[in-house]
């Protein structure tokens, strides 16, 4: 007998315990489907993205890695000044819907370059309050004590903006709160104090333990794959019409586009030329570079935020550091192709 009518092959559920709660997002298998209220995001080894909605069977192309994501919302606590643990944000925030004028989504941007497998809650806090403290640290965001209506504003308008374009989340709530009660401040402390003989061996083992081809490999993969967007979203910035702006926004791109063009180019870790070999330390020395051009790339993001809130007033303070970071950018990625160099 024909088996004309045969059961469809089903594929299993996928496993995403956790997801929407201690995790943002969890790997996704072929042929599974989307589950309601998530979304799916499949990149490439080239960094291109594309979004599935609920219900839809997700059909991963070769070389593609797919991820479930929860929109959240989600709610953490920041410590805005690491030098006092007591004073608290509590934030709410959810993954942004996808916005028809972009050609790639930023958290999409994020999934390609820098997130693993998957994304826990905790580790993607880390890095908004990470970049929460360095903006405060650099006096780009201000929250002084007992602060007004206005200066809040200003700082939640601030906020708002750093994290949609470094990380594509929108901010629900932001609300100051005291940590002194559920945070141990003697106990604190104590960690740092014991923490410093630890420290101080850790940095005794450093070269053993830095791993130069993981770090200049990850650095690399943020820079070929954000450097494109800091470029357009520079490019697309509103300006006074004033003629010494346009000459100094043009240069900017400039030297910013040949920064990205060094980064397309840029010669393998551990050789120095084809065929022959590059010492250890050199490719530590390099891989360093690397990690400061990442680190350039952060504050990148960081200012185009700023830019994006339009303040004609700050153009040339803007403008100013805008030179600083893509001189920072240049000087690493120079230094990454130099075959022998000073030890970083």
């Amino acid at each position: 007998m024909l088996n004309l009518f045969t059961r469809p092959f089903r594929q299993p559920a996928p496993q995403l315990d956790g997801l929407g709660a201690g995790f943002i997002a969890l790997p996704l298998a072929k042929g599974c489907t989307v589950p309601a209220g998530s979304f799916a995001v499949l990149a490439n080894k080239d960094g291109h993205t594309r979004r599935l909605s609920e219900g839809a069977r997700v059909a991963i192309l070769d070389g593609e890695t797919a991820w479930c994501v929860h929109p959240g919302p989600y709610g953490c606590e920041l410590t805005p000044f690491a030098a006092a643990p007591e004073i608290g944000l509590r934030v709410r925030f959810a993954i942004d819907a996808p916005d028809p004028r972009e050609v790639q989504q930023r958290f999409d941007l994020f999934l390609a370059s820098e997130a693993a497998q998957q994304v826990a809650l905790e580790g993607f806090v880390m890095l908004l309050q990470s970049a929460l403290q360095r903006e405060l640290e650099q006096g780009n965001l201000n929250l002084p004590p007992c602060t007004s209506f206005e200066e809040w504003n200003a700082f939640r308008t601030g906020f708002n903006q750093l994290l949609y374009t470094r990380f594509g989340v929108m901010v629900d709530d932001c609300v100051p709160v005291d940590l002194g009660a559920s945070r141990d401040l003697a106990a604190l402390l104590m960690a740092r104090l014991a923490s410093r003989p630890a420290l101080a061996a850790a940095q005794a083992v450093q070269p053993a333990a830095f791993d130069p081809a993981l770090e200049d490999a990850k650095a690399l993969r943020r820079l070929f794959l954000e450097l494109p967007g800091v470029l357009c979203g520079l490019r697309l910035a509103l300006l006074p019409a004033d003629c010494a702006v346009f000459r100094r926004h043009q240069d900017l791109l400039r030297r910013l586009d040949l920064v990205s063009l060094s980064v397309g180019t840029m010669p393998a870790l551990e050789l120095a030329a084809p065929g022959q070999p590059l010492a250890l330390d050199q490719q530590r020395r390099r891989a360093r570079h690397s990690r400061r051009a990442a680190a350039a790339l952060d504050e990148a993001w960081a200012l185009l935020a700023r830019i994006k809130l339009g303040d004609a007033a700050l153009v040339a303070a803007l403008l100013g550091e805008a030179d600083r970071i893509v001189a920072n950018l240049e000087c690493d990625c120079a230094a990454r192709r130099d075959i022998a160099g000073e030890s970083a």
